[in-house]
């Protein structure tokens, strides 16, 4: 069983009527996710190339046992669709939107926390577990299955570094796309805890950019917690400060947050950091092969 998603999961698509859901869930299926619903409200009753569209999430739970959203509806929706899954009995939740307001994620952090609920995004990209499931947009033909753990903050790096981790015939057991906002319904430490516990993840690959301070955090988190090999990519060294690079979270702020602090933060603790994604994925190589 993966961490994340697997053989077992059965994906309803919160917005499965939308042309984006529409693409992606029907993506997902092909890939052989069990794509059991959608849910769009005055919507249902009809269906989208025979999936079942539900005008609530709570009647796709009780006719068709789904036990994972994907929630693709307009950002000052999101955090509804996010409260109605969880209501509904929904154990994990994947919130691709992009642009949902940050005192919107305080409340629903706060909200899940309680309930044992696993949410991954806003702003991401989902979570691939190459073989068995695919929920969110993630191009998993670049991916083959294998024993490396890859969490990242940023979507385009993950699919780079997972294809360099392709072509040097190695595979990845989860890919999780955390998301690049402030604040997420998963960190680094929640997914590395998880391939620590996860008997099919011997290696992982923590992919971190500019902004914040979840990396340094991850990196004390590794020393004490984590028994296997990590190593870890930083985007942004070329950033400039002040400004805002592509996601809400990746913005620096004084000293603070910046690609080399981070770096040495992580060396610090042992963690090899490769420069590029190249060198990030041989040095990956090198440990496994070793």
């Amino acid at each position: 069983m993966a961490i994340i998603v697997d053989n077992d999961t059965r994906l309803v698509v919160q917005g499965l009527t939308g042309s984006e859901g529409r693409f992606h869930g029907l993506r997902n299926r092909a890939y052989g996710t069990n794509l059991v619903a959608g849910v769009t409200p005055g919507k249902g009753g009809q269906d989208v190339e025979g999936v079942p569209v539900y005008d609530t999430v709570v009647e796709a739970v009780t006719r068709e046992g789904a036990n994972t959203a994907m929630i693709f509806v307009p950002a000052p929706f999101a955090a509804d669709a996010v409260y109605e899954a969880v209501d509904a009995g929904i154990a994990t939740v994947i919130c691709i939107t992009e642009g949902v307001p940050a005192h919107d994620m305080l409340r629903i952090h706060a909200y899940i926390g309680t309930r044992g609920v696993t949410m991954i995004g806003p702003n991401c990209p989902g979570a691939l577990s190459p073989g068995k499931a695919n929920v969110g947009i993630i191009p998993a033909e670049i991916f083959n299955a294998g024993s490396i753990g890859l969490v990242s903050r940023s979507g385009t790096l993950t699919y780079q570094i997972g294809h360099e981790l392709t072509q040097l015939g190695l595979g990845n057991s989860t890919i999780v796309g955390i998301g690049g906002d402030p604040i997420v319904g998963s960190s680094f430490i929640d997914v590395l805890g998880r391939f620590e516990a996860d008997p099919e993840t011997e290696y992982v690959v923590m992919v971190g950019e500019i902004g914040g301070d979840e990396e340094e955090k991850a990196a004390a988190f590794i020393e004490a917690e984590v028994t296997k090999p990590v190593v870890a990519y930083i985007a942004g060294f070329t950033a400039p400060p002040g400004k805002t690079m592509g996601h809400a979270g990746a913005i620096i702020s004084g000293s603070s947050g910046t690609a080399e602090g981070k770096k040495a933060a992580l060396e610090a603790k042992g963690i090899r950091v490769g420069t590029t994604p190249t060198e990030t994925a041989q040095l990956v190589a090198e440990i496994a092969r070793s």
